[in-house]
């Protein structure tokens, strides 16, 4: 075999040239077309051209061990994702693509920490900057574009601020061989895949395929570029083809027969980071990955995004109002903070402002903001030291008037409202004591009938959610249940309600509610129970369609069911999106049992 050859299979070797085609591999999951996609990388990559390959999913970094784990694979740089060399930032696409294309290095780009709406932000800007800097003659040498998952890079039906995103790749595997981009599209649904990108294809790799919609798929590139013999003898075969066994069907290339064979694809030589975890399996972990120039790596990516930065116009105006907002706002707190605990005027002095990647000229005129910095912190320090006693003294006689408080029908709750009039009073510098437990009787509420009207609606949900459940919460469950974030103000009515005696528990443990905390409330309703609580969960607003998909087929099999039978009962991949479905539920306190073992539906929906 050539040196200069891509071995994919027995009886089938690729020409170097593979490097700037577009190749189609499509397969259901599990049928080995993340193998082939591999084998293909590895292939390329040993050949000494350059590969950047595109991993929504975040399982393919494998790639730098050896398939043992025991011995280092492929020196490819690692960008984004847990086990990343580098971060990756939503907005650096252009940023990534101009490493990719000047330091023609090859890199594996992990987009599984993104959302989805910031995966189409970085892939646009990088797409888009790819084809636009590969334009350039100095520029054109082959480079091989592997996008795995391809569906959510090239979408049949893309969602608003996908649009860009989507006619960036179709400008690469329609034209991008012209300026040395090879494209390779990888899909297990061939259905959702865009039909421009996947018709532009100049070779097909099918591998075991049964879904009527993708077997359609299939057709539609046959239909452009096959003959009707073939597509009979591929499209008959394609459900029952044996995992890692793949049509390769090039018609008029590399020679004018083209090439229309079925093979077995041969073992990858690095480590299967993608597969699927055994139900009582121990995960096995590489213990040897090839080394990578990081400190080059790193020193390029920061001299780039350095000089993007300062070339770019609306970036220097941008950090040059900010830099005056901020200096204005911490100039005004200093001065006020000056005159409140000494009695002076505000102090008149120029803030110096530094602005990082701002030009000397600019930098002059703005000034340094270290010292205003510095300043401010002493201040602050001296005023925390001299008021600081009595603010704790003064909370603690609060805690402790609450805790002796008797909650009666006859005598009302101090409310969250109290103790916020309180937290002014004192602010305000008025040294009294804390309000008093009673009101006068015409603006007393009984707390038996109605909630406190001094609760807010962050602190009204926490404590109807505490009450329906009956039981302590921690505060993850909390968040999900009441649909707010672990915020600032998300942990401030936490406070505020602990406070003021209605519950109990710190939030890095688990809350309950209190007598008190009930009657602020007043009636909630109660939880549902056996299946109308099953119901009242599939219904529930914090859950997407993946967990309602996962919640029916459990309720469904009472002994419940292992990751791999739920995806096939749901139609879901398990991928990072899944497992957080699986998460929500679990936290939700409707599923039992962990992602590599059987899970079931909680007991409760089923009484």
């Amino acid at each position: 075999m050539s040196a200069r050859a891509l071995h994919l299979a027995e009886g089938l070797t690729l020409p170097l040239d593979t490097v700037t085609q577009t190749i189609a591999i499509l397969a259901k999951r599990r049928a080995g077309k993340s193998y082939t996609m591999r084998r293909l990388a590895e292939q390329l990559f040993k050949a000494s051209q350059q590969v950047v390959l595109v991993d929504p999913k975040g399982d393919q970094w494998g790639l730098r061990s050896a398939s043992d784990g025991k011995g280092p694979g492929l020196p490819i740089v690692i960008l984004g994702g847990e086990r990343g060399d580098a971060p990756l930032d939503v907005l650096s696409g252009e940023v990534v693509a101009k490493l990719v294309v000047e330091e023609r290095v090859s890199v594996l780009l992990d987009l599984s920490l993104f959302r989805k709406r910031e995966v189409a932000v970085f892939m646009t800007d990088f797409l888009e900057n790819l084809y636009r800097l590969k334009a350039r003659e100095v520029f054109r040498t082959p480079m091989m574009l592997i996008v795995d998952e391809a569906d959510a890079i090239a979408p049949q039906k893309p969602q608003p601020g996908e649009e860009r995103m989507l006619g960036a790749i179709e400008d690469i595997v329609r034209r991008g061989g012209q300026r040395g981009i090879g494209c390779v599209v990888v899909t297990q649904r061939s259905a959702v895949l865009n039909k421009n990108v996947l018709t532009q294809a100049q070779i097909l790799v099918a591998l075991r395929t049964i879904a009527p919609q993708d077997l359609k798929a299939m057709k539609e590139w046959i239909d452009v570029h096959g003959e009707e013999a073939q597509r009979r003898t591929l499209m008959d075969s394609l459900p029952a083809l044996p995992i890692g066994d793949a049509w390769f069907w090039s018609p008029g290339w590399p020679t004018v027969t083209g090439i229309f064979k079925r093979v077995h694809v041969l073992p990858i030589e690095t480590f299967d980071s993608g597969k699927s975890p055994e139900p009582g399996a121990k995960p096995v972990e590489p213990k040897n990955l090839a080394d990578v120039d990081l400190d080059a790596i790193r020193r390029q990516m920061a001299a780039t995004i350095e000089k993007a930065k300062q070339d770019d116009p609306k970036e220097l105006r941008r950090l040059l109002a900010q830099a005056s907002k901020d200096a204005a706002a911490k100039a005004k707190r200093i001065s006020e903070l000056e005159a409140t605990t000494s009695g002076s005027a505000p102090v008149k002095e120029v803030v110096e402002v530094y602005v990082p990647f701002i030009p000397d000229l600019v930098r002059g005129q703005v000034g340094d903001i270290t010292d205003a910095v510095e300043r401010f912190h002493r201040e602050m320090s001296e005023a925390l030291r001299q008021h600081g006693q009595d603010v704790e003294r003064e909370l603690r006689n609060l805690s402790g008037m609450l805790s002796t408080i008797p909650r009666t029908e006859a005598q009302e709750a101090v409310t969250v409202a109290d103790v916020k009039e309180f937290g002014r009073r004192f602010e305000s510098g008025g040294r009294t004591s804390a309000p008093t437990a009673t009101k006068p009787e015409s603006q007393r509420v009984p707390s038996t009938s109605a909630p406190s009207p001094g609760l807010g609606k962050c602190e009204r949900a926490i404590l109807t959610v505490l009450v329906q459940m009956d039981e302590p919460l921690t505060a993850g469950r909390l968040t999900l249940l009441t649909r707010y974030r672990y915020s600032g103000g998300f942990k401030n009515s936490l406070t505020a309600l602990r406070t003021a005696g209605f519950i109990v528990g710190e939030n890095t443990g688990l809350m309950s509610v209190t007598d008190a905390g009930r009657a602020a409330i007043g009636e909630v309703e109660p939880m549902p129970t056996g299946a109308d609580l099953a119901d009242y969960w599939l219904a529930h607003p914090s859950f997407g369609k993946c967990e309602r998909a996962i919640l029916r087929s459990l309720l469904t099999k009472p002994s419940g069911l292992t990751a791999d039978q739920l995806c096939t009962a749901t139609g879901y991949q398990y991928s990072g999106g899944f497992k957080n479905s699986l998460t929500t539920l679990r936290t939700a306190g409707v599923l039992v049992g962990k992602n590599t073992e059987v899970m079931r539906a909680s007991e409760e929906l089923f009484s």
